[in-house]
């Protein structure tokens, strides 16, 4: 589940091992590119934490940053 916290969507994913996250990444990346909206991010072994927000909207969450979240959860589904 996505949390807002501090004008920012957040959530952590984790996988198996390293190579799962970074593959998850990769994909997250190609979407994040599509979408000319690219989160903040890192990543520790078999864990991606992830923060969305609007960078040019002032830093607050935005309607982009929700239907990327939904997106990103599309592909860890």
């Amino acid at each position: 589940m996505w949390k807002e916290e501090d004008n920012k969507l957040k959530k952590t994913f984790k996988f198996k091992d390293f190579q799962e996250a970074f593959a998850f990444m990769t994909r997250v990346a190609f979407l994040a590119e599509a979408a000319q909206h690219h989160p903040n991010w890192s990543n520790v072994y078999n864990k991606v934490i992830i923060e969305l927000t609007t960078h040019d909207a002032g830093n607050t969450v935005t309607k982009k940053d929700r239907e990327l979240a939904k997106a990103i959860d599309e592909l860890g589904a």
